[in-house]
């Protein structure tokens, strides 16, 4: 089985051990990409049993992962196969959310990450985006962290309430759009 997108490609191979399902990831080279596929993988109930990892070529990573399901066995059920590829592909490309809302006469910087089962959220956020902002000049009002649950999972969510700029004025959708960007290649290590 083989999904694709413009960043991630993983291939499913049941062949080629006898207890071990390989996984071969190529996708965009990331921060938190590991992290990305640990928590992932925990999510989902499925156990990493080795890993290796090549070196970033032309801003991609290649990853071979041997896995197996919570009872020690191979993932053989194609179904498991293609949702477990399905949710690791989504997570992989788009592992935060990052926009910029109006909230009354101000503006509010929101970046979403899931939150493992454990219960802890992906690490170096609030760091990650006052960084971001301080490099594009960008002065923070009132900042907090909170969570919000969905059906399927809880995400972790940072407020960033923004104080307007004369480099970037926050009502202009190119000042908005520049700082989303900032921050979410901040984010990723790009």
């Amino acid at each position: 089985m083989v999904s694709s997108s413009n960043k991630a490609v993983l291939t499913v191979d049941d062949h080629l051990s006898p207890a071990h399902t390989l996984l071969q990831i190529r996708c965009v080279d990331q921060k938190g990409l590991f992290y990305d596929i640990l928590r992932t993988s925990k999510d989902c109930d499925v156990h990493i049993a080795y890993g290796r990892f090549s070196s970033k070529v032309k801003g991609y990573r290649n990853l071979d992962l041997f896995v197996r399901g919570t009872d020690g066995k191979k993932i053989s059920d194609p179904k498991h196969q293609a949702n477990f590829c399905a949710r690791l592909k989504e997570e992989m490309v788009c592992p935060l959310r990052v926009i910029i809302v109006n909230r009354g006469p101000d503006s509010e910087l929101l970046v979403a990450n899931p939150v493992e089962l454990s219960g802890k959220g992906r690490p170096r956020v609030f760091y990650d985006v006052t960084l971001a902002l301080k490099s594009l000049g960008v002065c923070i009002f009132s900042a907090e962290i909170g969570r919000h649950s969905t059906l399927d999972r809880q995400w972790e969510v940072y407020r960033f309430l923004l104080d307007e700029s004369r480099e970037l004025p926050l009502a202009s959708l190119r000042a908005r759009n520049q700082i989303v960007d900032r921050v979410t290649k901040t984010l990723m290590g790009w």
